[in-house]
């Protein structure tokens, strides 16, 4: 939890600080992430993403409802790109296919605004709201591509912030709203979810060409047959400027996805986007260090590590 403090650091927590150092983030919030867990499972069986010790109520039904809209995303993008499956277990439109799977994602998002409502808070509202639009757009930019090179990195950037990190800042930033009166602790935690988020989801895109099938839970180059240049393929672009023509087109030409795959694997754009996701985590870190040291703000910092070290 964070609160005001009239010290020179800004403080993360009302617990005494320690200065005990926990390797693992999840332990350090095991119980309430226990206690969440089986909310969540009243609405639908998923993990949480984010969390926090010592909640409020109202900071348990942020997690709660980011984890919703997650979910909800997560449906209806498997809608969008026909999949089979994700982690290794058959998707919702695989089973019950694509009409009830996108009712069963606008279910679950109208579960997760009756509860965002519940909560009473006009600012939080507003937070957790633009992360639905923010979904919306950023599966719009999806859709489209940039003819200039550095206009298309940019690009790729804001798709990746739309789509994956906003959900992330702006659950962090909800959650400090509620905890402490301080904007700059709220502007704090927006931008390690941010920082984060962007990290993530550039190290997923770096699985997809280094990671195996059965580990990633979906096939591998899975990203260049639905189309989607993403940070590796980018970055192979400057090497092998040939690509340029299979990114407008979409890899829809007979054995783009394989030449595309293997340009990227030639080239170092597997190195370049992990060495952009090390320093995006490195800015996470340094905003999150503005906080007091506690154990929970080492916690936080240590999860930037795992999420560079992740293979799956």
């Amino acid at each position: 939890r964070f609160h005001h403090t009239s010290t020179s650091h800004l403080c993360s927590c009302s617990k005494t600080v320690s200065d005990e150092k926990y390797q693992d983030p999840f332990q350090l919030g095991r119980k309430d992430l226990k206690n969440l867990y089986e909310d969540i499972k009243k609405v639908r069986d998923f993990v949480l993403v984010f969390y926090f010790r010592e909640v409020q109520a109202s900071q348990r039904s942020v997690a709660i409802i980011a984890e919703m809209i997650h979910t909800a995303s997560l449906v209806h993008d498997d809608v969008i790109d026909d999949a089979n499956s994700r982690r290794g277990k058959m998707t919702v439109n695989q089973i019950w296919g694509e009409r009830k799977a996108v009712l069963a994602g606008d279910f679950i998002l109208s579960a997760a605004s009756v509860a965002l409502a519940r909560i009473g808070n006009t600012t939080i509202i507003s937070v957790l709201t633009q992360v639905i639009e923010d979904l919306v757009r950023g599966e719009f930019l999806q859709l489209g591509s940039k003819e200039n090179e550095n206009e298309r990195f940019a690009h790729y950037l804001e798709k990746t912030f739309k789509k994956t990190a906003s959900l992330i800042a702006n659950s962090c930033k909800a959650v400090s709203i509620l905890g402490c009166p301080d904007p700059k602790v709220h502007e704090i935690a927006y931008q390690y979810g941010k920082n984060v988020g962007i990290a993530f989801q550039l190290i997923d895109d770096v699985l997809d060409f280094t990671s195996c099938a059965d580990r990633l839970g979906k096939p591998a180059a899975a990203d260049l047959k639905l189309g989607l240049a993403t940070g590796p393929v980018l970055f192979a672009c400057r090497q092998f400027p040939e690509m340029n023509a299979m990114i407008m087109r979409r890899f829809s030409k007979p054995g783009d996805v394989e030449r595309a795959r293997k340009y990227v694997l030639q080239s170092d754009g597997v190195q370049q986007t992990t060495y952009l996701a090390q320093r995006y985590c490195h800015e996470a870190t340094r905003e999150i260090s503005k906080l007091r040291p506690s154990p929970e703000r080492e916690a936080l910092i240590q999860l930037t590590e795992m999420v560079l070290l992740r293979d799956k």
